[in-house]
């Protein structure tokens, strides 16, 4: 996960209210196998009209979209957040979000910023001026600043706890934040008994033909579902660890597989 400290772009009016997860990254599209290449599906229904916003020009490149009240609500689903972030988007802006999408948002490293009604649709009124300003989304000193055109100088402070902000500046997400402490679990599995049981796979009952079909030439392999949270165990204990998707169980390109 990236750091995100303060971030300067230009944003993207989405001037509609209720937008769910399903809406933001449909259902069809949930079969890929990796995190990448979900903004080919974002507000892909929408799309088809040519006059949405997305399919606009003058908005190609914007990384700050400020959206309507209540976006991002329904399914927990965290291709929602990949979708956006896919896209290009660093940062999204709107009166109230869905809680879910919230708390997915940040683990993932991209900013979701609450801020009062009539601030937003200043600052979508701002995203729609030719030339557009450019937007400070600024999580060091908790405030969004608008440099240029008629709504230049407006700065808009916004709320977030200390420990979501302190994760996202340094970039720290769940696995990050277990890695900080590699040396007291190396420390521990140094020290236990070689003769305590390990996890073994449904169906894999040795370790050694598990690595040759994890690793494979491509670097990318399949397993059954039933079998990842097995699968992360028996790395662990054997102090190998992988990075994985939970989709379709594929594991990632990249490993630190000694």
């Amino acid at each position: 996960m990236q750091p995100f400290v303060t971030h300067a772009g230009f944003a993207m009016p989405l001037r509609r209210t209720n937008v769910d997860t399903d809406q933001i990254i449909p259902a069809a599209y949930l079969k890929r196998v990796s995190r990448e290449g979900f903004g080919d599906g974002l507000f892909a229904a929408w799309r088809e009209d040519p006059s949405f916003v997305l399919n606009q020009p003058r908005y190609a490149g914007a990384t700050i979209l400020v959206a309507g009240l209540d976006f991002a609500t329904g399914s927990s689903r965290e291709h929602a957040v990949w979708a956006l972030m896919d896209y290009g988007f660093k940062a999204v802006i709107a009166p109230r979000f869905g809680d879910i999408f919230r708390n997915n948002s940040t683990k993932a490293g991209l900013l979701p910023v609450v801020l009062p009604e009539k601030v937003v649709a200043a600052l979508q009124e701002a995203a729609e001026e030719e030339p557009a300003p450019s937007v400070t989304v600024d999580l060091a000193a908790r405030e969004v600043r608008v440099e240029g055109g008629a709504h230049g100088g407006l700065v808009a402070p916004f709320e977030i706890d200390d420990y979501t902000r302190w994760r996202l500046m340094e970039g720290l997400d769940d696995i990050g934040l277990t890695l900080r402490h590699e040396d007291a679990v190396s420390a521990f599995e140094a020290t236990r008994p070689k003769w305590l049981p390990v996890t073994a796979l449904a169906g894999f009952p040795k370790l050694s033909p598990i690595a040759p079909r994890m690793h494979s030439a491509a670097g990318r392999s399949r397993l059954p579902r039933h079998h990842v949270g097995r699968i992360a165990t028996l790395c662990a204990r054997s102090r190998r660890w992988w990075r994985f998707t939970d989709i379709n169980c594929e594991f990632a390109r990249t490993s630190c597989m000694p």
